[in-house]
């Protein structure tokens, strides 16, 4: 009894959360049932592409921690169900020669126009050159979170939610499909006579992971497209997507036999040096309008990047 009477007035243990290191959020794995001697031998199995010395250095340079914020040595106990946090680095990172700008910041969102070429998010060969980790180190903002996200290639508006507390009301906008957006892309020209045209396909993952392709059944993309201007021989469209698959608009145009200009993933792969930054994807996400969830304002966002024919 006494036992129990005690346990009811124990506050709980508050979970560690890891400072931000150069802009970057610590990762965390949870230890995975097995014989694990050590911490090291847990991470090298569990992550056979990053070698024993890399983890090693980690080590020493106090970037692994347990659940409580303690420093973790290679040789340190690895009990199943612990919490390990890491900071990943990349040893070579190539530098994205272009700037996002911050178009406005409130104490709830922050709306950033990115360039293309850099990802939203780290993933892949890209930690510090992403827009998040940049406007962590800009901004101070640790607990910045994007509310949605746009391929690398594509430039333009990214919303990001600044406080947690009020984060799934704006991320709940973009699921329940109650943001207007339009994207500004550079195509060859169409021959129809019906402006605006509506594009509807069922989109599925191609055998391919990183591409997106369309197969026979029930629609469940839909994309409206109108002919801002044109060149003669090629044409600004703006692109309204109802629905947000990946590669969406990409595939879509592509279908039309009208596929962007510099797209290397549609119609065909085209392997590109990583860093060729001459012919970025004429795509850019143009403008982002909803009704703010907290204050019921009517927002409206635009880029100041412009495509040109």
């Amino acid at each position: 009894m006494e036992f129990t009477r005690l346990a009811r007035h124990v506050s709980p243990v508050p979970l560690f959360a890891p400072p931000l290191r150069d802009g970057v959020a610590a990762s965390r794995v949870q230890v995975l049932p097995g014989a694990w001697p050590s911490v090291l031998s847990f991470l090298c199995a569990h992550f056979p592409a990053v070698g024993e010395d890399i983890w090693r250095s980690r080590c020493a340079r106090k970037l692994v921690l347990d659940a409580q914020g303690n420093v973790l040595e290679p040789d340190s106990p690895c009990p199943v169900g612990e919490r390990i946090y890491y900071y990943r680095e990349l040893e070579q990172e190539t530098g994205i020669p272009f700037q996002e700008t911050i178009l406005y910041q409130d104490e709830h969102i922050l709306v950033a126009d990115k360039p293309h070429f850099l990802p939203v998010i780290p993933s892949g060969q890209y930690v510090q050159q992403t827009l998040l980790v940049r406007l962590k180190k800009t901004t101070g903002i640790a607990g910045l979170s994007p509310a949605h996200r746009i391929d690398k290639d594509t430039a333009g508006l990214v919303l990001f939610s600044v406080n947690p507390a009020t984060r799934d009301a704006y991320q709940s906008l973009f699921r329940r499909r109650i943001v207007e957006k339009t994207y500004h892309a550079i195509a060859p020209l169409l021959s129809t006579e019906k402006w605006p045209l509506t594009y509807c396909s069922r989109l599925v993952e191609d055998e391919q992971f990183f591409r997106t392709k369309e197969v026979a059944g029930e629609a469940n993309s839909e994309t409206r497209i109108e002919m801002i201007e044109n060149s003669g021989q090629l044409g600004l469209y703006q692109l309204q997507p109802v629905t947000g698959r990946k590669h969406q608009l990409r595939v879509h145009m592509t279908s039309l036999g009208i596929p962007i200009v510099n797209d290397a993933l549609y119609p065909t792969v085209t392997v590109l040096p990583v860093n060729d930054f001459g012919s970025p994807l004429q795509l850019l996400a143009k403008t982002l309008s909803f009704t703010d969830p907290i204050t019921g304002e009517k927002r409206h966002f635009e880029s100041r990047q412009t495509l040109h024919l």
